[in-house]
């Protein structure tokens, strides 16, 4: 029994390295990337796709990178499916303009529709994040509380620390699946947003200092 099990266990290879074997292997690499994302089906960090071609983060980074130029831009293969690049992750998922026709053929019906309240919160915290559900709540004018809560089900937005202030109130930041879903790379492609006083508001940069990480 044992021997059988061995023959359908497959031994796990140095796909690659960072010295001149490199380059050779980058095929080998895609080909992994690609079957690992879908066979995943949700996005999978850079780390995890590092350890299975035995690379470094830095490496499989480039790799991936590179590869999702190719794939999303290939004019020899029209695909129907795309590779999403996050800040931490990657993922392979269907183009937004044929997803009338996966809920034909599959059967689902349309909804998941955000209210503006959850709108509202979303943008709150996109453009300031970390913040409070406090600091929510002032800029809306109105409580916050269930929309919050819906956002963090909805795993949108999620506690990433406290605030080191009386009380230690509960910070909120967007998440990946946030990015996936406003089909956005990272937090930099947010459009600029113009107040009606003429204020200007980016995408953040940095996170806030008093920030403590549970």
């Amino acid at each position: 029994m044992d021997s059988e099990l061995e023959m359908l266990t497959p031994e796990l290879e140095n796909v690659t390295d960072e010295g001149e074997n490199l380059e050779e292997n980058i095929p080998k690499c895609e080909r992994i990337i690609e079957s690992v994302l879908f066979a995943a089906g949700h996005p999978v960090e850079y780390t995890a796709l590092a350890g299975a071609m035995n690379v470094s983060v830095s490496v499989c980074r480039r790799i991936v990178s590179e590869y999702a130029e190719k794939y999303n831009n290939c004019s020899e293969i029209e695909r129907g499916i795309m590779m999403v690049l996050f800040p931490e992750s990657c993922q392979i998922c269907t183009r937004e303009e044929y997803g009338a026709y996966i809920r034909q053929a599959l059967g689902i019906r349309r909804g998941g529709h955000l209210s503006n309240s959850s709108l509202e919160v979303l943008a709150v915290v996109a453009y300031n994040q970390p913040v409070t559900r406090a600091f929510i709540d002032t800029v809306r004018g109105v409580d916050s509380s269930y929309a919050v809560s819906s956002m963090v089900e909805k795993k949108l937005i999620e506690p990433c620390g406290r605030l080191e202030v009386p009380g230690r109130p509960m910070l909120y930041r967007t998440t990946d699946n946030f990015l996936r879903v406003f089909g956005l790379s990272s937090l930099s492609d947010l459009p600029e947003v113009r107040a009606a006083d003429g204020t200007v508001f980016n995408a953040p940069e940095e996170e806030a200092e008093q920030l403590s990480i549970e």
